[in-house]
């Protein structure tokens, strides 16, 4: 199966803006597009072929035709036909909502879902743009409690300051917020679920208050400050370095000057490449792809080896 683009999956948001039009070329006419849903099985939005013989083609029918071909035996072991992993970029005008996600026991017992473990990676942030991760100190669930009925939530939150290349790690549990100014690449557990917990009091087109999520928070939250989401990587030129290892993802940042040929025979898994800077062209044994900055292409667990021809091009790399 050849390297395989899809047709991107665009959502408007309260929070959105023109980045992804303006900084990555999305066909985008909304003033408020907050999402790019690059690789996506999810219902109702299951992405779609855009290039060579299989363009119209859903993600999910591949899936469906040859699990094992195109996702990897372990892969389907572990997940059967689901597809494992939710691609997006997304783009913050405004500040998104305080937020967090349950874990997979927890999602699986209100929800049928995996629980939603994710990472970001900055691609462009406005001067000062900052990011909500997790507590500055630890709290009480009381404590919390009270500073939403008191509106003092922020007094407990950590305020973390980005530039492009910053990587976070945002496990289950950490309440997290992506603030005004901020575009990323987020690679997350395919999943939805997300529980809401402050939005700034912010009303939609219709005057309404989002749906807040107070309840079903209170058991998912970990309330212990830990500085465990800031992502330390290695950026050798022309090499896979590695960002995060985790039982859902692996994640790799790839710096591009010269071409590559990586050999993946014995990975047993897709391979999923996401272009955060400059342009690249992925081959493997049945043809080749050209992707850009703001573009994603997936290479399937058949490939026995890829080759990456650049003079500038900077990857994240996903594999499971």
């Amino acid at each position: 199966m050849y390297p395989l683009k899809f047709q991107p999956i665009l959502k408007e948001r309260l929070w959105g803006g023109t980045k992804l039009k303006d900084v990555l070329g999305k066909p985008i006419e909304s003033e408020i597009t907050g999402e790019s849903w690059e690789l996506s099985a999810v219902a109702g939005d299951v992405s779609v072929v855009s290039n060579g013989s299989l363009s119209g083609t859903s993600l999910q029918t591949l899936i469906d035709k040859d699990a094992e071909k195109l996702l990897g035996k372990s892969v389907v072991e572990r997940f059967g036909k689901d597809f494992p992993i939710l691609i997006k970029f997304i783009d913050a005008k405004q500040d998104l909502s305080i937020q967090l996600h349950p874990n997979d026991a927890l999602a699986k017992e209100r929800h049928n879902s995996f629980g939603k473990t994710e990472m970001w990676y900055i691609m462009d942030a406005d001067e000062g743009a900052n990011l909500i991760v997790g507590f500055n100190k630890d709290v009480e669930k009381e404590e919390y409690a009270k500073s939403l009925e008191e509106d003092t939530l922020l007094d407990l939150l950590n305020y973390e300051e980005v530039k492009e290349g910053d990587t976070f790690f945002i496990n289950t549990g950490k309440i997290h917020a992506i603030g005004a100014g901020v575009l990323l690449a987020e690679i997350q557990q395919t999943s939805d679920v997300t529980y809401r917990v402050f939005d700034f009091n912010r009303r939609d087109k219709n005057g309404n208050l989002r749906e807040l999520h107070t309840e079903q928070a209170l058991e998912a939250i970990d309330y212990e400050k830990k500085d465990d989401f800031k992502v330390a990587y290695g950026n050798e030129p022309d090499q896979v370095n590695n960002m995060v290892a985790c039982p859902y993802f692996t994640t790799n940042y790839m710096d591009l000057t010269a071409d590559i040929v990586q050999n993946v025979e014995s990975r047993d898994s897709f391979t999923i490449y996401m272009c955060v800077g400059g342009e690249a062209i992925v081959e493997n044994e049945e043809g080749s792809a050209t992707i850009k900055k703001g573009e994603t292409l997936l290479v399937g667990a058949d490939t026995q080896e890829i080759r990456l021809k650049s003079k500038g091009a900077k990857l994240l790399e996903v594999t499971i």
